[in-house]
């Protein structure tokens, strides 16, 4: 795929600071939040060598959220979920090479080699590949359209199937099916969510939560099947050539017109792999955003850190982890010291409704509530002993900034006066 958009050539900035040296060359691969932010943080921590930012798609850097709600909805244009304006881009001074992919990582001589047939150089190397919608490798999965969303390609192609009289069947009940089933859903089309597992998002939230998600989307009029298994795809029946099925693993059918695979994302770690660089379920990575090679770092989607809020490495999908571990492998990169440890912070919005997630809350955590799912607006703490651990609330961006400092601060607190809503969360 070519660039329509000419290449930005590095040049002499007006400022001065770590790694100046013009002949310093630091390569970003992967264009999307995480590199975008890495590269805007190289140039705001003074940076004055060359950027060379690849991407194997033609966008710009810009952030994923959107593309499951406004975007999709066509509430908001694609251009939207841009980073930074064309000029605030085109200031940072990055050699841009959208639509070009890295075929190789060559270690021992430090360069990539690219899809073009060029080599490029690099004294420092970030990774930022993320990751690509996974797939349903089951019968008939050639035979009938598929749907995911990732890109801003996916989110166009998919937003003319969604609007009133059609049918929408999401497979997998997790954050990006669940968006896609409201933003469907909030369209007009009849939708039906299909989840393998006996709760929704069953991987990332403890019960009661997927309880109010379950009710959330049903009194909406999604049809939402928990425990079915998907055993194939079908064309369907009825002889209608853009209609097709969802073969359940009970033996019944879902005809639909339009079939959206929400099940999870992929690792983009080929190219570390095959460069030999350790990985486990992505790039594994320290607290410094370094990789088994001292020259290559990862952020994003695509790295494996360690967690101590989690008590282990993980990958973090989130937008927070995209922007902040981006930044940290950019001032890694540059010899600053790093110590990037984040609280895992997740948001999701669905039918007007705001959720969002601080810390990792577990079945061992004790539960304490502050306000009334039924109110549309509520959180709920989960404490190990009396220190709260991780928050989950709707509608309740306030209480959850409180929180937050509760779960940092690791200070015990009263459960009492933590679920009476006469008190205020700021003198807890």
């Amino acid at each position: 795929m070519t660039a329509e958009r000419p290449e930005v050539e590095a040049a002499a900035l007006p400022h001065e600071g770590v790694n100046a040296h013009p002949a310093h060359t630091i390569v970003i691969v992967g264009a999307g939040q995480a590199g975008g932010w890495a590269a805007q943080t190289l140039r705001s921590e003074g940076f004055a060598g060359r950027v060379v930012l690849i991407g194997d798609e033609v966008h710009p850097p810009h952030e994923r959220p959107p593309l499951s709600k406004a975007v999709l909805s066509g509430a908001a244009a694609p251009e939207s979920t841009r980073l930074m304006k064309p000029e605030a881009f085109d200031a940072l001074a990055v050699q841009w090479r959208p639509g070009v992919q890295v075929h190789r990582i060559d270690r021992a001589a430090k360069q990539v080699l690219l899809s073009d047939g060029t080599a490029q150089p690099y004294d420092k190397l970030i990774l930022c590949t993320g990751g690509r919608a996974r797939r349903l490798a089951v019968p008939g999965a050639d035979q009938v359209p598929l749907h995911t969303l990732r890109t801003i390609e996916d989110a166009q192609a998919l937003a003319p199937a969604l609007r009133p009289g059609r049918s929408v069947v999401v497979v997998g009940g997790g954050w990006i099916g669940l968006e896609v089933a409201a933003t469907a859903r909030q369209q007009g089309a009849e939708v039906v969510v299909v989840e393998t597992q006996t709760r929704l998002c069953e991987r990332t939230v403890p019960a009661e939560v997927s309880a109010y998600l379950l009710a959330l989307h049903r009194a909406q009029g999604v049809r939402v099947l928990l425990g079915a298994g998907v055993r194939g795809f079908a064309r369907s029946a009825d002889g209608a050539d853009s209609r097709s099925e969802v073969l359940l693993a009970d033996g019944s059918a879902l005809a639909c017109d339009t079939i959206v695979l929400g099940v999870g994302l992929v690792p983009n770690d080929e190219l570390a792999r095959e460069a030999g660089l350790a990985c486990e379920g992505g790039v594994l990575v320290d607290a410094q955003c370094r990789t088994s090679d001292p020259h290559i770092l990862a952020a994003g989607d695509v790295a494996v850190a360690p967690n101590p809020w989690a008590g282990r490495s993980l990958r973090l999908e989130s937008w927070q982890n995209a922007q902040e571990q981006g930044m940290a492998a950019a001032r890694s990169a540059l010899g600053q010291a790093v110590d990037y440890q984040p609280l895992p912070w997740f948001w999701s919005d669905q039918y007007g409704m705001n959720l969002q997630i601080y810390g990792m809350p577990t079945p061992a955590h004790r539960v304490v509530q502050r306000g009334d799912p039924a109110s549309g607006s509520f959180v709920l703490f989960y404490l190990a002993g009396d220190v709260v651990q991780a928050a989950v609330g709707a509608n309740a961006a306030r209480d959850l900034r409180f929180a937050r400092r509760l779960i940092e601060q690791r200070k015990p607190v009263d459960a009492e006066r933590l679920a009476d809503l006469g008190t205020p969360m700021a003198k807890l």
